[in-house]
């Protein structure tokens, strides 16, 4: 399956929540969540009033982590895989390495204002990864690691605009950033605690344990 390249903001109206792909304009008054509020989800159909089962609650729960994330579905099955792998909850497994892809981290740090446009900048090769050129958005970070915007970077109009008043202090407790040199060092593995959206990881992991 191709990634999808439509409207993001569709996607926060199907699954009916926020989901944060467009950066400032996701808290603005002109979020089309909030403007399209009563026409409900995307289609022809979107007002009518659906009997939801329990599959579909599970489905819409794992299409709403692989769109906040902007996975796509094979790897999001690989990571489930990973996630069952490891000792602990599954669930909690799982919302852990998605918070450790690359992207997040550059996201979490303050110098995207999207995960979409973290994917961006680190495909054009602006970041490293304990000093060597990062450019695969997907790679997971470990504790000891350091994510770093390239000193060539800097200086670009792009990134004069993304660290206008970049301080690193909306960051997670599990990132160490740096605002100096607008780096970041990874001090922990993030806990279920340190996810700031309202997953319900058990109906993932009942929809994949079918």
């Amino acid at each position: 399956m191709a990634r999808y390249t439509g409207p993001a903001c569709r996607l926060c109206r199907r699954e009916g929540t926020k989901l944060f792909l467009k950066g400032e304009r996701c808290t603005s008054s002109h979020c089309p969540l909030i403007v399209r509020e009563k026409s409900g989800t995307p289609g022809p159909h979107g007002t009518a009033r659906k009997k939801v089962g329990e599959y579909g609650l599970q489905l819409r729960e794992k299409q709403k982590a692989k769109r906040y994330y902007g996975v796509l579905e094979r790897q999001f099955r690989n990571y489930y895989e990973m996630a069952v792998k490891k000792e602990g909850v599954t669930g909690e497994n799982l919302l852990t390495i998605l918070e450790t892809r690359l992207d997040n981290v550059v996201y979490k740090m303050g110098v995207a204002s999207s995960r979409k446009e973290a994917r961006q900048l680190i495909n054009h090769g602006h970041f490293t990864l304990n000093g060597k050129r990062a450019d695969v958005a997907s790679i997971l970070v470990r504790p000891g690691d350091v994510v770093a915007l390239r000193a060539s970077s800097r200086g670009k109009e792009k990134f004069k605009q993304l660290l206008d008043g970049f301080d690193g202090k909306n960051a997670p407790k599990w990132l160490d950033v740096n605002a100096e040199n607008v780096s970041c060092a990874v001090t922990a593995v993030p806990t279920r605690d340190d996810v700031d959206f309202p997953f319900n990881e058990q109906l993932i992991v009942e929809l994949y344990s079918k």
